[in-house]
């Protein structure tokens, strides 16, 4: 569903990422991890067509970025760490416009079901900026699932929420790769994504480390134990020699 190859983004003289090749398949869960500056949020901005790659490729569902952005964007959604919401705009209202702007039909009932999911039922009518920070996250989860993504792209989606939200976020991320969605989660909270993900991506400086599930990255790392976390693998990863290549 999501296929990147040699993907490089250059602001002038800095490079921020650099030959990055990786793939999500439908039903995956994967993890995109790194310390600030590694390239994650240029990553996934560039896959949402935000970004336009200075060097090779990015396609959703087969069609290309870049060259195909409508036919691309039509299957994916991108949450981003700071939700773009209109303020005059209500909870509901903004269902509305997603729709409008996706030419869905029959979208009340889906629309419906999502802000029970999401617990935001209560605050249908309430204006965006009457929402706390998590709500807000939520809401723009909610907007982001209306039109039934194949690809799904998440930059720190946990900021602001609390333990029920984090879990409830978990609930509909689960059941939309469970339907086929391939899903993309950046995060620096590493202990809360350890167990929703089935495979991570690890990035240092640009450049893709490691590339796999847990046990297949730790078994890559000797110096570690076999019970390893993923914070543990995070720093022998990112703060370690930079011996560690994706193969």
């Amino acid at each position: 569903m999501i296929e990147v190859r040699g993907f490089t983004k250059a602001y002038g003289e800095r490079t921020a990422v650099r030959d990055l090749t990786f793939s999500v398949g439908t039903g995956e869960i994967v993890g995109l991890l790194g310390p600030n500056g590694a390239g994650k949020t240029t990553t996934l901005r560039s896959l949402a067509g935000i970004l336009r790659p200075s060097a090779g490729t990015l396609s959703v569902g087969g069609f290309d970025v870049v060259r195909q952005p409508l036919e691309a964007k039509r299957r994916l959604a991108l949450v981003p760490d700071d939700p773009p919401l209109f303020t005059s705009l209500t909870v509901w209202e903004h269902l509305v416009l997603t729709a409008q702007l996706y030419d869905l039909a029959g979208w009340e009932d889906r629309a419906g079901a999502l802000l029970a999911d999401l617990e935001l039922s209560t605050r249908r009518d309430d204006l965006a900026d009457e929402l706390s920070r998590g709500m807000r996250q939520k809401l723009c989860v909610a907007c982001a699932l209306l039109h039934e993504p194949g690809a799904l792209l998440l930059d720190e989606p946990l900021t602001g929420l609390d333990p029920r939200g984090i879990r409830t976020l978990y609930t509909a991320l689960r059941r939309q790769a469970a339907a086929g969605a391939a899903v993309v989660v950046s995060s620096h909270l590493l202990a809360q994504i350890e167990a929703l993900c089935t495979r991570f991506l690890v990035l240092r400086e640009g450049r893709l480390l490691l590339d796999g599930s847990k046990p297949e990255i730790a078994a890559r790392l000797p110096a570690l134990r076999g019970d390893v976390s993923l914070e543990e693998i995070f720093f022998e990863v990112t703060e370690g020699p930079q011996e560690h290549e994706a193969s």
